[in-house]
């Protein structure tokens, strides 16, 4: 949620500042704003704000504005209203010091009163304007010693950069629970958010830690604790390349990375399958095998789809490895004061690795003595590097805010990690060949799924005026189910609820009438007939149908008003199949209605506050 860009060097600072926010429009915002330094006889700071699309900041650019260095943000409002004055960046009172920031300042309330009662006055309702009073409280010709000052006033999360007009060339960043990289260039450098603000010029990161400060000139940096305390930071190299955030011909971000899905998923898979001996390897949990046997039973924190990717391997760990295994919501059980059994293994789950309650709900569990394993896409994310182990999914970066082939890809790390605890229990070699082999089927059978693209843009066509829909799956498919609904509310707005289709009798069945179309999950597998049931409950009542179903299955094709086939296949793996149509058909939905597909309103790709 928001972004940060920073740059020093010998390019046009705006230009790149732009660009760089660009990039991160996925990620969210209402209103955009950068600062530049010129550096000249009078150093300066030019800033300009806008409320709305990037392109709106642009057209405010005047240009002959230029500059050696600067910072930009992205605003996703939560103190005060969307309005040019909210807007980052902010300054002090002298206009010298500029600060941008993500994340919530707790005691914002406490440091107004404070400084108001030494003469500021606050332009803002922000809670970041307190920013940077606090360092011009402090300043005294050293930048990064008036910010080490007054970060030891600030409580709440942030990622923060900030710059002085009298200092050319000069960045310092700090942060601590909202995500801070540093980009290491030739003779420039950068600070974001994001890598994807800086990876058209860099390949070559810093990942900061909470509590960690970093002071930047175009040819070097330094990095800190909050106490100053030097500290030794290792450069990683990003792996993929500027092309794998373009659209490459797709109309949408959200388009492309469903259609990228079988090469994802076939990434996750990659080098982790040991067919000889019909399991998985999975190094990175950084567990032996004694270890592994002796988890009696998994939890899985997440929120979201991620939640819903959890859910969906509770149910495979049980059903295949049987082992006992619960999904909890992120933002539920960081409150809850959970318990943690010594016999547990527990899984946190983040496209992103920086979501603020699935990675405040870890800590909590470490604290508790849990031994907690990542499943992340972002290589050098806070989960990734605080969790005891995991497994990245290595999906590439996902730009849409509604995620696609990270919950493939997630539920791809899920299936390897019970193939694995499945063949050290009760799995035979045999039954581990015939799993084995429908894993690695599962990027054909997700091709196939797409090929029928045109015919689910024919079905959305039909139904996308309808107010409510209802998603009803059974078992394995349950999650699938919920997540279809998320899928649909997320992109074109339709309210959706996805039920468990046992319960559609205890309730939700009132709901029913010819306008809220349900959309079904029809496994073949041995509750096929409890669904087909179900089916019958609401066609009875009038409720159109339409029905996600196996190739063959003519009982749910003659009970549908409208019918999507999958491929037949070992039922286990049917959410694969099955979720790929449900992602198209919100697609389309959200396309017929002319809504925002990639950043869909009130939603941003990663949060990182409450």
């Amino acid at each position: 949620m928001c972004g940060i860009i920073g740059y020093t060097g010998p390019r046009k600072t705006a230009k790149i500042l732009l660009e760089g926010l660009r990039r991160l429009e996925y990620r969210g915002y209402d209103s955009a704003g950068i600062a530049v330094g010129r550096e000249n006889a009078e150093p300066r700071l030019e800033i300009i704000k806008s409320v709305g699309k990037i392109v709106e900041l642009a057209k405010k650019m005047p240009e002959d504005i230029d500059g050696s260095w600067g910072i930009g943000h992205t605003r996703w409002a939560t103190h005060g209203g969307v309005t040019e004055a909210n807007a980052h960046p902010h300054t002090d009172m002298s206009g010298k010091i500029v600060v941008v920031h993500n994340g919530i300042i707790e005691n914002h309330k406490t440091l107004r009163t404070m400084l108001g009662k030494k003469g500021v006055v606050f332009k803002s309702e922000t809670d970041t304007e307190v920013i940077p009073h606090l360092i011009a409280s402090y300043y005294e010709g050293d930048l990064l010693k008036a910010v080490l000052a007054a970060l030891q006033h600030l409580e709440g999360t942030y990622g923060i950069a900030c710059i002085h007009a009298n200092e050319p060339g000069r960045i310092v960043g700090a942060r601590n629970g909202s995500p801070l990289i540093v980009g290491v260039g030739n003779d420039e450098m950068f600070l974001a958010s994001d890598i994807t603000a800086m990876v058209a010029y860099t390949n070559r990161v810093i990942y900061l830690n909470d509590g960690e400060v970093v002071d930047i000139t175009r040819d070097s940096y330094t990095i800190t604790d909050r106490h100053s305390n030097m500290l030794d930071k290792q450069v990683d190299e990003i792996t993929w390349e500027l092309g794998a955030i373009e659209k490459s011909g797709f109309m949408h971000y959200m388009e492309k990375e469903i259609f990228e899905q079988p090469d994802s998923i076939a990434r996750a898979m990659s080098g982790r399958i040991d067919e000889e001996n019909a399991t998985a390897k999975l190094g990175g949990l950084n567990l032996s095998r004694r270890q592994l046997a002796d988890v009696h039973r998994v939890r899985i924190i997440a929120a979201g789809t991620s939640w819903h990717a959890g859910m969906t391997g509770s149910y495979l760990l049980e059903q295949a490895a049987r082992i006992p295994a619960q999904a909890e919501l992120a933002s539920e059980l960081r409150y809850r004061n959970p318990v943690v059994e010594n016999d547990s293994l527990w899984f946190v789950v983040s496209q992103s690795g920086e979501t603020a309650d699935s990675l405040y709900a870890m800590r909590e569990v470490q604290r508790k003595g849990a031994t907690v394993l990542g499943i992340c896409n972002v290589v050098g994310s806070t989960i990734a590097r605080e969790s005891d182990g995991g497994v990245y999914v290595h999906s590439g970066p996902e730009i849409a805010v509604a995620s696609t082939k990270a919950f493939t890809s997630q539920l791809t790390a899920f299936y390897l990690f019970t193939l694995l605890m499945a063949r050290m229990r009760d799995m035979s070699r045999e039954e581990g060949q015939k799993f084995t082999r429908s894993l690695l089927a599962v990027p054909e059978m997700v091709r196939d799924a797409l090929a029928q693209r045109d015919h689910i843009q024919a079905i959305a066509k039909k139904y996308c005026r309808a107010k409510d829909f209802l998603y009803l799956g059974r078992g394995i498919l349950y999650p699938i189910a919920l997540e279809g609904a998320l899928k649909l509310k997320e992109i074109s707005y339709i309210h959706a609820e996805g039920y468990s289709a046992g319960e559609m009798k205890h309730g939700p069945i009132a709901l029913i009438s010819p306008e809220v179309p349900s959309v079904f999950l029809v496994s073949d597998d041995y509750l096929h007939e409890k669904t087909i049931s179900n089916i019958r409950e609401i066609k009875a009542r009038g409720g159109p149908i339409i029905a996600v179903g196996v190739e063959g299955d003519t009982e749910a094709m003659a009970l549908a008003d409208d019918f999507i086939a999958v491929p037949k296949a070992d039922p286990r793996f049917y959410p694969f199949s099955m979720v790929v149509p449900l992602q198209l058909f919100a697609y389309f939905c959200a396309l017929e209605l002319g809504r925002d597909v990639d950043q869909p309103r009130n939603l941003a790709k990663s949060v990182t506050v409450e």
